[in-house]
C-alpha cells in the first residue's frame, strides 16, 4: 500500500510540473509574439510615416516648382510681347522719320530748283514761279486723253490735284474760280484759299500715262 501511494504521489507531482512548464512556455511565447508585433509596428509604421511625409514634401516642392515655372513662363511671354511691340513701334517711328526726311529732302530740292520772277503775264500777277522739279501727279485714266472740264469727271479731280501739288493749297481749303482749256493737252486754273489770303493762277500740261504736271504758277494780287 505504501509503495502504491508513493508511486502515485510522484506521478502527480510530475504531471503538475509538466502543466506548469506548458503554462510558462505559453506565456513566454505570448510575450515574445507581443514584442515582435510591437517592434514591427514601430519600425514599419515609422517608415510609412517617414515615407508619407517625404511624399507630401516632394509633392509640395513639385507644386512650387510648377507654379514658379508658370510664373516664369508668363513673365517671359509678357516680356517677349512687350519687346516685340517696342520693336514694331521703333520700326514704325524709323519708317515715319525716314518718310519725313525724304519728303523734306524732296521739298528742299524742289525749293532749290524753283525759279521766282517778279510780275507775270498780266498786271494782277505779283510774281511767277517755275520749277523743273515738278512731276506729273499720276492718273487712273487709260487710252487717248481728252481734257474734260466737268466737276464730276476724273480728269477734273486730277487737274485739281496737280494745282494743289504746285501751290500747296489743300483741296478742302480751295475755291476754284476758273479751270479751262489753254491749248492742246494744256489747262489753266485760277484758285484761292477759302479766305482768299492766297490766290494763284496755275498752268498745267498733260503727260501721257503720267497725268497732269504743273509748269508755272502765278501768285495773284487779286481775283479777276
Amino acid at each position: 500500500m505504501k509503495g502504491n501511494e508513493s508511486r502515485e504521489s510522484r506521478l502527480g507531482k510530475r504531471e503538475k510540473r509538466k502543466k506548469t512548464n506548458i503554462v510558462l512556455n505559453s506565456l513566454i511565447a505570448l510575450v515574445i509574439l507581443l514584442i515582435i508585433v510591437v517592434s514591427a509596428k514601430i519600425f514599419f509604421g515609422g517608415n510609412n510615416d517617414d515615407d508619407l511625409q517625404a511624399e507630401e514634401q516632394t509633392a509640395s516642392e513639385n507644386e512650387v516648382r510648377e507654379d514658379d515655372n508658370k510664373e516664369d513662363g508668363q513673365t517671359s511671354d509678357a516680356e517677349k510681347d512687350k519687346k516685340n511691340n517696342e520693336d514694331v513701334e521703333k520700326d514704325q517711328k524709323e519708317a515715319e522719320n525716314e518718310s519725313e526726311e525724304q519728303a523734306a529732302e524732296e521739298e528742299s530740292e524742289d525749293e532749290n530748283e524753283k525759279v521766282v520772277t517778279e510780275g507775270g503775264s498780266s498786271p494782277d500777277v505779283e510774281k511767277t514761279i517755275e520749277n523743273p522739279a515738278w512731276k506729273p501727279v499720276g492718273t487712273s485714266q487709260t487710252g487717248e486723253h481728252t481734257a474734260v472740264y466737268d466737276q464730276n469727271a476724273v480728269d477734273w479731280q486730277e487737274m485739281l490735284q496737280a494745282i494743289s501739288y504746285a501751290t500747296g493749297v489743300d483741296q478742302g481749303n480751295m475755291t476754284v474760280w476758273f479751270l479751262g482749256n489753254n491749248g492742246q493737252n494744256k489747262s489753266v486754273g485760277t484758285i484761292s484759299t477759302k479766305d482768299q489770303s492766297e490766290k494763284y493762277r496755275v498752268y498745267i500740261d498733260w503727260v501721257d500715262s503720267q497725268g497732269w504736271k504743273p509748269v508755272k504758277v502765278e501768285v495773284l494780287n487779286e481775283i479777276n
